[in-house]
């Protein structure tokens, strides 16, 4: 069955770019509605369980492409109900970066000093704590032991956890039944939701058309609670104004697909995607070595063996976030920890005769899982994917029935990406195989290409209309009223979890989008506080608004 609505303002997605701006343009007075993929989770659906239609399965969306897939979120909520919940700001030199283009890549309206103050603002409406080191996993401290031991330095890694609520039950990638990781789902959703705006789960954006009086009709499909293959409905719904934030992997994919009811898109639209220049390694540790070179012990006759999985990470190395280093070669270093499935299959045999990701090698490996120690690399990439033509709906073409998919990403890494990865990996080794205290191996590209759990740029920001898809406002060139307040607004590789950034930028990118909507005939104002109603925040930005008005 077929319907057809009008709102003010149709939200695509409901991640960090989704609600932010949900949640101001409903505050302010507009129509909000917005339309999420996945379905609706909430603490008591999060299973600890890795089986197949656990909210595990269903909250994921892992899309297999041409040399790089992607792991992203798949539900209300976004990212943020599967994310590891760290919001380390972007270093400085990000900002000044010129990547593969030879020029800056950011626009010159965004500095980190200038974004400085949305930081402040996601920070009122999202806590965020830097953990004691009394806090810290097993796996953190012998991360930060080994640092020490080397000569480097190690950071607890600051993260939207309310640790007095946190049981440490080590599966918050599988979402929080605690509710301690301060995921979308405790701000910014509920106040949209306070304020009038409709969050409808299992409704997958498929194209974008021209409707009358300037408006936009988005089409959607209905999707199957059980089986994401499965439409059971389908609509459309009017609006003045359209903001996409489903993702860097699906964002350039429903703009493909509309190019040929709105017209020709930018072409940097589906073009420049980085994947946050993300890597991993696996350490295999020597117990003894443990023990005696780092003097570590838990008391009870073990060394280490980690009772890690799904743990987010809690300690980095950031002493390569260094500006003054060339281009690739600055990166960050964080211990995580990669649940059953995608760890056990990519991570290498360190020193394999034969294959070096199964076999009889990878079994014996496995049986030593308890001592792995995983290291997540955040470097510069070459911003090089670029997503062919769309599927015939959705952003990939399902294979089972929730999480899994092919899709349309090309990613071939460039020399200088190389460059940045083995860097990375170099320091890697030299902090952990040090004395004897582990072998290190990275994961396999082979199986799946590379791999990223922080999609970003394929709708980029920018000055250059032929690199950038939109303007520093967040509006795409050459159809005002769209706007794209997801990752893949960020121009490129962040050496950091990108989290923190990608809100901010939502945050920033509101006042425009109010400005164009009132242009448009809709009553909303920007100035709402923050979702607790803090108004501290509100206040830091004010003298930034004038340049990010139209009027």
């Amino acid at each position: 069955m077929t319907s057809t609505e009008r709102t003010d303002v149709l939200v695509i997605g409901s991640g960090f770019g989704g609600a932010i701006t949900a949640y101001h343009l409903a505050a302010g007075g507009a129509k909000v509605v917005v339309l999420e993929r996945g379905p609706w989770l909430t603490g008591k659906d999060f299973d600890h369980d890795f089986k197949l239609g656990s909210s595990y399965t269903r909250a994921f969306d892992f899309v297999v492409g041409d040399g790089m897939s992607v792991l992203g979120g798949n539900c209300v909520g976004g990212g943020s109900v599967v994310y590891f919940a760290a919001m380390p700001r972007a270093p400085r030199f990000v900002f000044e970066r010129h990547g593969g283009i030879g020029r800056r890549m950011w626009p010159q309206a965004i500095s980190r000093d200038l974004l400085d103050p949305w930081y402040d603002r996601v920070a009122e409406a999202i806590p965020i704590v830097k953990p004691d080191w009394n806090d810290v996993t097993y796996a953190g401290g012998l991360w930060a032991a080994a640092c020490d031991h080397a000569g480097r330095t190690a950071n607890p890694v600051p993260a939207a956890v309310d640790m007095s609520r946190c049981v440490n039950c080590n599966w918050m990638m599988a979402g929080c039944r605690f509710d301690a990781k301060q995921s979308l789902l405790l701000n910014y959703l509920p106040a949209a939701l306070a304020h009038g705006a409709e969050i409808r789960p299992l409704h997958e954006v498929q194209f974008i058309a021209r409707a009358d009086g300037g408006d936009y009709r988005v089409h959607y499909s209905v999707i199957d609670d059980d089986d994401y293959r499965v439409e059971t409905g389908s609509g459309t719904i009017d609006a003045k104004i359209v903001v996409l934030a489903a993702g860097a992997g699906a964002t350039p994919v429903i703009l493909q697909r509309s190019e040929v009811t709105l017209g020709r898109m930018p072409h940097a639209v589906g073009r420049y995607f980085s994947g946050n220049g993300e890597r991993l390694n696996t350490a295999v540790l020597n117990e003894d070595r443990v023990r005696e070179v780092l003097g570590l012990s838990r008391g009870d006759g073990r060394a280490y063996e980690g009772n890690q999985i799904g743990k987010g990470p809690v300690v980095a190395n950031w002493d390569h976030l260094d500006g003054s280093l060339p281009e690739y070669s600055r990166f960050s270093l964080e211990q995580l920890y990669f649940p059953p499935g995608l760890g056990t299959i990519l991570a290498q045999v360190p020193y394999a005769v034969g294959p070096s990701w199964f076999g009889v090698e990878k079994k014996e490996l496995l049986k030593r899982w308890r001592s792995w120690l995983i290291i997540f690399q955040m470097t510069e990439d070459d911003n090089e994917g670029v997503f062919g033509p769309p599927p015939a709906r959705g952003n990939a073409d399902r294979l089972s029935q929730q999480m899994l998919g092919i899709g349309r990403l090309k990613y071939d890494p460039t020399p200088n990406t190389l460059r940045g990865w083995a860097a990375a990996d170099a320091e890697v080794k030299d902090i952990l195989e040090r004395d004897g205290l582990a072998t290190v191996t990275p994961w396999t590209n082979d199986v799946v290409g590379a791999y990223t759990v922080h999609p970003l740029a394929s709708c980029r920001i920018g000055d250059d209309p032929h690199t950038s898809a939109l303007d520093d406002r967040h509006e795409l060139r050459g159809h005002p009223g769209i706007f794209v307040t997801d990752g893949s607004a960020v121009p490129g590789a962040l050496t950091v979890n990108p989290a923190m950034t990608i809100a901010a930028l939502a945050e920033r990118a509101v006042p425009g989008i109010v400005e164009a909507a009132r242009s448009r005939g809709v009553d909303v104002r920007y100035g709402a506080p923050a979702p607790d109603g803090a108004g501290a925040g509100r206040r830091g930005v004010a003298p930034l608004l004038p340049p990010l008005s139209r009027a």
